[in-house]
């Protein structure tokens, strides 16, 4: 059982931006996320961190979540500066960093449609890949739930594709957690991640947001190609998430550029 955790003792005040830091909204943000045997993450990051693991019916099991939104307003911090918006795909596990105890997240890449790709990917060396996302979404003026989302991705590296849905029946529910707080801050409030660059190279980045106001979701299918090659979530159980959260607006504030590590 994951320990009891209360959402005001990781909030923080947001660091100051400076320099080239990014504020942008996440519109139709959507956690997918599934509990997957530990075995399934062998070699996929360095011995510095280890998986951050829930109990799900007596079994140890690692996390994974695919993170799709729309970039808005995606601009400078800072300065005056042209906002964007693009879509974006996102894959990353839940992990803690044994250097300083931190629960982050292991960053496998993400698939962005926009030509501002070529800064992160050629520049920073980030794993992050070009493809095609486009969204269908319809949110209930009254309920402010989502009578319909779907999201395509086309992309070489992560085909994927997701539809949800959303009622006022939906429910919390996260095994292996003490209470639903516990659960929200271990998958919404990780500020840090890692990955390994381009180079292979190990590298990390942070956020900060606000608490997440996300809300519960079912999944009406899915097709994540990412999860199927690497051997983590067969396609014959990518219909069966261990959760689902949907936020129709968030704001995030990156810090850039991102460290490299060694």
């Amino acid at each position: 059982m994951q320990e009891s955790r209360k959402l005001h003792d990781y909030l923080i005040d947001r660091p100051k931006p400076k320099g080239i830091d990014v504020l942008c909204g996440l519109k139709h943000f959507a956690i997918i996320t599934y509990a997957v045997p530990v075995d399934r993450f062998q070699g996929i990051f360095p011995d510095r961190f280890r998986l951050d693991t829930v109990e799900v019916d007596g079994q140890l099991m690692g996390l994974i979540s695919v993170v799709p939104f729309i970039d808005v307003d995606f601009t400078s911090a800072v300065f005056p500066f042209p906002k964007f918006t693009m879509g974006q795909t996102n894959y990353r596990i839940y992990i803690i960093d044994t250097e300083t105890g931190e629960r982050c997240v292991w960053f496998l890449g993400t698939v962005l449609d926009s030509w501002t790709l070529a800064v992160p990917r050629y520049l920073w060396s980030l794993p992050w890949h070009s493809g095609k996302v486009s969204f269908d979404c319809a949110v209930n003026e009254v309920s402010g739930l989502y009578d319909k989302y779907h999201m395509e991705t086309t992309s070489g590296w992560a085909e994927a594709s997701v539809s949800l849905t959303q009622d006022e029946s939906d429910q919390l529910y996260f095994p292996g957690f003490p209470d639903n707080e516990s659960a929200l801050v271990y998958l919404t409030h990780p500020l840090a991640g890692f990955y390994y660059r381009r180079d292979g190279k190990l590298g990390t980045y942070r956020v900060w947001h606000k608490e997440l106001q996300v809300r519960p979701a079912k999944l009406v299918s899915a097709n994540f190609k990412l999860l199927s090659n690497l051997g983590i979530v067969n396609q014959s159980d990518q219909n069966a998430p261990y959760s689902v959260l949907i936020e129709p607006l968030n704001e995030f504030t990156i810090y850039l550029p991102p460290t490299v590590i060694g």
